[in-house]
């Protein structure tokens, strides 16, 4: 499949397979995914899209098949250098020690977990790091510390961290991890502000729920055993029946003012 095209492709994967430990994780798995697009993976838990999104993030090679992430195939290419060009949002972020949140964010630029010894940021960078917070509705939080933050307050700052190296691509695994419904629904509302903001930004947010969809996915991509079940633009691609197969589970979706619910049938 080619949603994105060619000449925009941010993501292609071509015929991909996995094996670990002697078993096939994944099965000849086809996807591309073009510039400016906000995708949705899901699946159900062992579906493997922990190993789909290895690849994205240039973190692990594929068994047999291509990968090409922002032009680049794996195999052929420093991934020092692609991995510096995507943001990725974890929520089991490790960090000890009491950074503020202006702190974490700059770590983005040094790509470690606490600032570097002797390494100061610019004016220009603290600037763009407030500017990040502000967009993620924490301006009244810039010197607050890691231990102090809520888990969602934390999840907004890892965004900010994700985006100040300016990356093409931004992968999100299971943001929502741990939040409450209030702070989810604030995390949505910055994920929608940012891709409105920035569009050519490229996002892939994994999950398991469709209710945590922001309302500007623009694509979805279902796997299960290892295979991709449906893929395409979001509304043609979470419907009852294709989520009911991919969940091996009788399931009904529903839409309603741009985000999509689900239920048990």
């Amino acid at each position: 499949m080619n949603q994105g095209g060619e000449t925009t492709a941010v993501l292609d994967l071509r015929e991909v397979t996995f094996r670990r430990d002697g078993v096939e994780i994944l099965h000849g798995v086809d996807l591309t995914i073009g510039r400016g697009e906000h995708w949705a993976m899901l699946g159900p838990n062992g579906a493997g899209k922990s190993t789909v999104v290895s690849f994205c993030a240039a973190r692990a090679h594929p068994t047999s098949g291509t990968v090409t992430v922002l032009g680049h195939q794996l195999g052929r290419v420093d991934v020092a250098e692609i991995r510096r060009l995507i943001g990725h949002v974890d929520p089991r972020y490790r960090l000890s020690s009491p950074l503020t949140a202006r702190q974490v964010v700059l770590t983005g630029l040094t790509g470690t977990i606490d600032l570097p010894i002797r390494w100061d940021p610019t004016p220009a960078q603290v600037a763009r790091a407030d500017a990040l917070l502000d967009d993620a509705g924490l301006a009244a939080h810039r010197d607050s510390t890691w231990p102090t933050m809520s888990q969602g307050e934390r999840g907004r700052a890892l965004i900010a961290r994700a985006l100040i190296a300016q990356p093409r691509l931004l992968l999100l695994d299971e943001p929502t991890t741990g939040l409450d419904v209030a702070a989810r629904e604030q995390y949505l509302t910055t994920m929608d502000r940012l891709a409105l903001a920035d569009p050519d930004m490229t996002s892939v947010l994994v999950t398991h729920h469709l209710e945590e969809l922001p309302t500007t996915t623009t694509h979805a991509v279902l796997i299960s055993d290892g295979r991709v079940t449906a893929a395409g633009p979001v509304r043609e691609t979470l419907t009852t029946a294709a989520v009911s197969e991919a969940f091996h589970h009788p399931i009904t979706v529903a839409y309603d003012s741009g985000r999509f619910s689900a239920r048990a049938s």
